[in-house]
């Protein structure tokens, strides 16, 4: 009878066993997962420490009586539904996020228009005619609210430079900070805001290809053919994503409006973080103040949507 032989595989110097392929694979696959979570986890630390913290923080405090001074910061309570219930009853509170969408309404709408339109302006101009522009537009965007709230301030109020050019040619002059508050501050966050539309724009104008928009020329479109079914169709991400950021820009602003008008006269121009702000510093209720900054991220939470189902919306065939 035969012998059968049993052939191995030649193993490491020494004879030690040698590990499975699988096991190797494994090995190297928690290296890798260990040599990407070490450098990252200082900045994975600060963000939990400094985002997702204030976030649950906020959260938390919405469901109790959370004040800055007196019994109720020493022994705060929860009070459940209680800020919520106050929210919907509140004239204030309905009649600030009405506001806060006309703000978000009329700053979209403005940005959006004017940055197109700039940027198609300058599509194809020369580069010394589009270096000018974007910087006079990039430069109302790198000013700090607080500054570009006072130029606007001085510009509308009664006795600024508006009036004084309405003046020199016979007009009356008001006092535009008063008579018409909310457009005031939509006006001059669109001057502010304008530049990263254009930008944006600007980019993905650049990519529509010149020769499609030739050809709809050729077949005797006009230009605002053109505009409407050739070059928009193909924007639309970056509209849709332009819009996104715009909202989540536009949705907090505080500042700029705090210096020009404070949310008044009355409360004409208060929006949901002036709101907040009062509740929560001014009057020190810190339960009802986060109940409201909740508020204003479901108001931003539902335009997201929308963009959202815009961007997983399918392309046109």
């Amino acid at each position: 009878m035969g012998t059968v032989s049993q052939t191995r595989a030649p193993g490491p110097p020494g004879g030690a066993p040698q590990d499975p392929p699988r096991t190797r694979s494994s090995r190297r696959a928690r290296g890798g997962a260990a040599r990407w979570v070490i450098p990252m986890a200082p900045a994975l630390f600060l963000m939990l420490a400094f985002f997702a913290g204030p976030i649950l923080w906020t959260v938390w405090a919405s469901f109790t009586n959370e004040a800055l001074t007196g019994a109720q910061a020493a022994n705060t309570e929860f009070v459940g539904l209680d800020n919520f219930e106050r929210l919907v009853q509140d004239t204030r509170f309905r009649a600030a996020a009405v506001l806060t969408v006309l703000f978000l309404l009329g700053s979209i709408l403005g940005q959006t228009v004017l940055g197109l339109a700039l940027a198609l302006l300058l599509r194809n101009r020369h580069a010394a005619v589009r270096g000018a522009v974007g910087a006079v537009v990039v430069g109302a965007w790198v000013v700090p609210e607080v500054v570009a709230g006072f130029v606007w301030y001085a510009f509308l109020e009664r006795e600024g430079t508006l009036n004084a050019l309405l003046g020199a040619f016979g007009s009356e002059g008001q006092n535009w900070l008063f008579t018409a508050p909310l457009l005031a501050v939509v006006l001059a966050n669109v001057w502010k805001g304008t530049a990263f539309s254009m930008m944006t724009y600007g980019a993905g104008l650049s990519e529509v290809p010149q020769d499609l928009e030739e050809a709809a020329r050729v077949d005797g479109a006009s230009g605002r053919q053109v505009l409407w079914y050739v070059v928009l169709p193909l924007l639309r991400r970056t509209l849709a994503t332009t819009l996104l950021l715009i909202t989540l820009q536009t949705v907090q602003v505080f500042t700029l409006i705090y210096v020009m008008t404070a949310g008044g006269p009355g409360s004409r121009s208060t929006t949901l973080p002036l709101l907040m702000y009062r509740e929560a510093l001014d009057l020190g209720d810190l339960g009802y103040g986060t109940a409201i900054a909740l508020a204003l991220l479901v108001v931003a939470g539902l335009f997201s949507i929308v963009y959202v189902r815009m961007l997983s919306k399918e392309e046109p065939a």
